[in-house]
């Protein structure tokens, strides 16, 4: 069994930071391409950034220059700073990952969510 537990969301001022992190755990052979998506209620959920296993990264406009993607292989571990918060990046946050299990084809997995709030 795959599990993605995601930390790191809360509530920030107008141009503050935080730090998501997403780790991976299970009987995992692999992870290939990992990334971040957010989700206002009411919306569709939205790519927010992901990076593959040899750390080529893709960046949604609305936050280039603003968050960084990252991750740590050894321990299964994607992580992502966002800066200069503005209030439009309010949304639950979901990790998700191509993984591929022991006796289980190459599949995507979600988190549970967190929740990111930018306001004053």
């Amino acid at each position: 069994q795959v599990q993605l537990v995601e930390s790191g969301g809360g509530l920030v001022q107008p141009g503050g930071s935080l730090r998501l992190s997403c780790a991976v755990s299970g009987s995992i052979i692999s992870i290939n391409t990992m990334g971040w998506y957010r989700q206002i209620p009411g919306n569709e959920r939205e790519l927010v950034t992901t990076i593959t296993s040899d750390g080529i990264v893709y960046y949604a406009d609305s936050v280039k220059g603003r968050f960084t993607i990252s991750r740590d292989n050894a321990k299964n571990t994607v992580y992502l700073q966002m800066n200069s918060l503005k209030p439009e990046d309010t949304a639950v946050y979901y990790c998700n990952a191509d993984i591929r299990q022991i006796g289980v084809p190459w599949a995507g997995y979600w988190g549970q969510g967190t929740q990111v709030t930018v306001s004053s």
